[in-house]
């Protein structure tokens, strides 16, 4: 049995991200959600799908929706308000840890 791994990101959900790979490639959006079961994010309208899906209550409708999947956290990067598209770094301060970007060093 092989035993999955985390995957470590240092993104969070409401982050605002740029896809740079794929179909969306160019795009921003909002992280919905971060799965690190398998590296990947959701991001607010972007790669958006069909999927056909079964009613479930008498209320909710059946058929063709368009939902986000999800992207590899290697293909987005965090947009500084600074600098664009950038990498995420830490900086420790009294026992405070922040998250910077490595172009300008302002906080995120």
């Amino acid at each position: 049995m092989v035993k999955e791994k985390k995957v470590s990101t240092k993104l969070k959900r409401d982050d605002v991200v740029k896809i740079m790979k794929g179909k969306d490639s160019g795009k921003t959006g909002r992280i919905l959600k971060v799965i690190r079961e398998n590296g990947t994010v959701i991001v607010e309208g972007c790669n958006i799908v069909k999927k056909a899906m079964k009613q479930r209550k008498q209320n909710d409708k059946g058929g063709i929706k368009e939902l986000e999947a999800a992207v590899r956290t290697s293909n987005v990067m965090i947009l500084c308000k600074k600098c664009g598209p950038t990498k995420i770094g830490y900086k420790i301060d009294a026992e405070a840890k922040a998250r910077i970007c490595r172009k300008c060093g302002e906080q995120l």
